[in-house]
């Protein structure tokens, strides 16, 4: 014999557990937005991160690019009175903005150089790609773009790019001629292919198997970020992207830009990685190139740059920066700008001297 609970009572039970989750889920959010709040006023009071996020200033460079998309690029003039010795050309990495080379920028621009920024397509102020195309070929048509409305002579133009704007370099590289258009270049924190996607969330197994599928899953998830920055989130940001000495600050500012990529430009942008082939691009990169790499670097371990560096037709150099992640330009931004510096130096002064004794 059975009896039958009356469909009200069980209809009540559903009630009430509905409203207990949804008391949860609203507490939840509470001590969300509650966290969130403190962790601003922590961050208004931070030096540091009022640093970070000082406008750069500059003037604004019409930029289209081949397939017209809009770029948005700046340009900072040496001070009044100083004449630039050379151009610097900047491109940020994925899910970055041009801001990201906030630190570096100023110590070049102190240094008397003239500096162009620009973010790279469905980035930061950039319009969204034309056709939605993320292909790893347009980031080196953008390259181009940029490189003709610095409007620069080739023996004074240094391009430099950290992560996929590295690797927007080297894709440029392919299709072009390098030394009729810059002098020198620098490629921080890149890979150029067989990137390992895999190894964020398998680690040393994910290193040795880097099975595609899973570098693909991992580089072009569109999964919504959570609405609000959380501990737990800072955390993977910290461990994924930063070194063992990065500050609040610095993962902060990055994960504002993280979290103000549309989901479909990181998803798009992150599968143009995961197929990433550009090995053989260096054969074309034949001016002098630096290349800078994090020892703790889990997205672009320092073996890639090693590799980029031995492979290299011309001489450059290879700076491995210590107890330093993904990061570079934001955990170790006066290595790197004393680093580009020097090439900037190095190759100009070189062409200088070389156009001396043809005369």
């Amino acid at each position: 014999m059975s009896i039958d609970i009356p469909d009200r009572r069980r209809s009540g039970r559903r009630a009430r557990t509905a409203a207990l989750a949804g008391a949860g889920l609203a507490t939840a959010l509470a001590a969300g937005v509650l966290a969130q709040r403190r962790r601003s006023r922590a961050l208004a009071r931070d030096p540091e991160y009022r640093r970070l996020i000082e406008p750069l200033g500059g003037t604004k460079l019409h930029v289209v690019s081949a397939d017209g998309t809009r770029l948005h690029t700046i340009v900072l003039e040496p001070g009044p009175g100083t004449a630039a010795t050379a151009t610097v050309v900047l491109a940020h990495g994925w899910t970055e903005q041009l801001s990201f080379w906030g630190p570096v920028i100023r110590r070049l621009h102190g240094r008397g150089l003239r500096i162009v920024a620009y973010d790279l397509r469905g980035h930061g102020a950039s319009g969204p790609a034309a056709g939605d195309d993320y292909r790893i070929e347009r980031f080196g048509e953008d390259v181009e773009a940029v490189l003709v409305a610095a409007d620069a002579p080739a023996g004074e133009l240094i391009v430099a790019g950290h992560s996929l704007g590295g690797m927007s370099i080297a894709a440029w590289a392919a299709d072009h001629d390098v030394a009729a258009r810059v002098a020198g270049a620098a490629l921080v924190n890149t890979g150029l292919d067989d990137l390992i996607g895999g190894a964020l969330v398998l680690g040393e197994i994910g290193k040795r198997l880097s099975p595609q599928w899973l570098s693909r899953a991992v580089l072009g998830s569109s999964a919504p970020l959570p609405p609000l920055s959380t501990p737990l989130e800072q955390a993977v940001i910290r461990h994924t992207a930063f070194g063992p000495t990065a500050t609040a600050a610095q993962v902060a500012f990055y994960e504002r830009m993280l979290m103000e990529t549309p989901a479909n430009v990181r998803a798009a942008s992150g599968i143009a990685l995961s197929d990433l082939h550009l090995g053989s691009a260096l054969v074309k990169l034949t001016v002098p190139t630096l290349v800078i790499a994090g020892d703790r670097d889990r997205l672009t371990p320092p073996d890639h740059s090693r590799r980029i560096a031995e492979a290299l037709p011309s001489p450059g150099r290879l700076l491995v920066l210590e107890r330093t992640g993904h990061m570079s330009p934001l955990e170790r931004p006066g290595e790197v700008a004393d680093a580009i510096a020097d090439l900037v130096a190095t190759v100009v002064t070189a062409g200088a001297d070389a156009e001396t004794i043809m005369r």
